[in-house]
């Protein structure tokens, strides 16, 4: 995804938790345990509490790797998932910053998990990104980043 503003507000808006509290509203999705608030940071870990389906859910993700502002890695530490880890990779081209995003998970429950992934949730996850970075492009490309960060 291509956004006009500097890597550095890009960056540091995708691990705010106060944006991404703000940008799933529809999850309602709420940090509850570790990092709850303001930029998390390496070997720090936050415990999100949504409702995906129907049913609430908890995961705990630890920031494993960070090396401002090219990239980070979060990864499952407890949750529903059998794995789960998400890199954001920043890249400054001319006045603006490429973010892409490298996500791969693993459901539980061996053959009836890869149905699910192939069925359903690798797309929703896909949706839920998407959204997720819109919203981290349109505050960014805003003045709105400045109440955030």
């Amino acid at each position: 995804m291509y956004i006009s503003a500097p890597v550095e507000i890009c960056f540091d808006l995708s691990r705010s938790i106060d944006l991404h509290t703000k940008s799933v509203q529809h999850t309602r999705e709420k940090a509850i345990k570790g990092v709850t608030s303001g930029l998390i940071g390496v070997n720090e870990t936050v415990t999100w509490k949504a409702k995906h389906f129907g049913i609430w859910w908890k995961l705990t993700s630890k920031i494993t790797e960070l090396r401002r502002p090219d990239f980070f890695v979060d990864e499952m530490v407890k949750g529903t998932f059998k794995s789960f880890r998400h890199e954001h990779h920043f890249q400054k081209q001319g006045n603006e910053t490429i973010m892409t995003d490298y996500f791969s998970f693993q459901s539980p429950l061996g053959l009836l998990g890869k149905a699910v992934n192939h069925l359903f949730l690798t797309q929703y996850m896909r949706r839920f990104l998407k959204k997720r970075n819109q919203f981290i492009k349109e505050v960014a490309e805003s003045s709105a980043w400045k109440e955030i960060l």
